[in-house]
């Protein structure tokens, strides 16, 4: 194997997984080695239960993601959503679409279709993605999840021709189902800024990965009974120190399904996620840095 292996690192790619898990020099701009975001929220309401529950507990978080999509927002509601997310100096990601399972196709909905994930089937729902992202844009939000590879592609092309802010950002979704340095490598090159794994991504694995490209790895410190129900909360020093800068996807076990319609209760439940991380953290890993609020900005 070790022809294979030097053909690799010859193109500047990690030879194997790193089992010796080594430390992360990489940081954030502002010299950060994580920050938190919390996933699935997927309203106004929700958000703002979540964003006064983290304030009662003297945690700021720096990303609020919503999944379900913008389809699915009224306008009122995503000027909302900016107005919270710019109050309360997070940054807020609409999730972009309409993905497979909005669409026509019966296949996404059986066993084997479902392993098409989110991604979109035909030019006319490119299209709709990038008026979903211009819909967004006019009513004051930047960061964009996506769940299909030629759109993430398409998009960083349009923000570079003017078509859409070069300010936007995007994050490709764990549902494309990633996890080697590889694609990696390859969704940074086409336009990723952030770039969600599998969730179950390993240590060693998380390792080799960062050896390979340079923007954040958002990984999931737990998750929804829907992909697992795992809680990693032990886990998350390490990933921290092998694979920083970091956001932290923390909150999911709340959840029953990654399109869960987060209640006011189940946002306060998730901000007590938050403590939990936060806790494993300063016990653990006490010198890790984290990102000024707001510091995105």
């Amino acid at each position: 194997m070790q022809k294979t292996k030097d053909f690799l690192a010859g193109l500047g790619l990690p030879e194997g997984d790193a089992y010796d898990l080594p430390t992360s020099g990489e940081r954030f701009s502002d010299g950060g080695q994580y920050r938190f975001e919390v996933p699935g929220i997927q309203g106004p309401g929700a958000m703002k239960s979540l964003l006064e529950a983290l304030d009662e507990y003297g945690i700021a978080i720096h990303r609020v993601t919503q999944t379900q999509g913008v389809m699915l927002l009224t306008d009122d509601e995503i000027n909302e959503m900016v107005g919270l997310a710019k109050k309360h100096t997070v940054e807020l990601v609409l999730a972009i679409g309409p993905r497979a399972v909005y669409d026509t196709s019966a296949s996404v909905h059986t066993e084997e279709g479902s392993r098409m994930g989110y991604r979109l089937r035909g030019q006319d729902q490119i299209v709709r993605a990038i008026e979903d992202v211009k819909r967004a844009v006019a009513l004051g939000c930047l960061s964009f999840l996506v769940y299909d590879e030629g759109c993430l592609w398409i998009l960083d092309k349009a923000r570079k021709g003017g078509e859409i802010p070069a300010g936007c950002k995007f994050k490709l979704s764990a549902h494309a189902g990633h996890g080697n340095p590889c694609a990696a490598k390859l969704l940074e090159s086409i336009g990723a800024d952030t770039l969600n794994p599998i969730r179950d991504i390993q240590l060693q694995m998380l390792a080799s990965m960062r050896q390979a490209i340079n923007i954040p790895i958002d990984v999931h410190t737990e998750n929804p009974a829907s992909s697992g129900g795992f809680i990693r909360h032990y886990e998350v020093p390490e990933m921290i120190r092998v694979a920083s800068p970091i956001y932290l996807k923390t909150g999911g076990s709340v959840a029953k399904s990654h399109s869960w319609t987060t209640s006011d209760s189940d946002a306060k439940k998730r901000a007590k996620q938050i403590v939990l991380v936060k806790r494993m953290i300063d016990e653990y890993y006490p010198e890790a840095v984290v990102s000024p609020r707001g510091s995105f900005l």
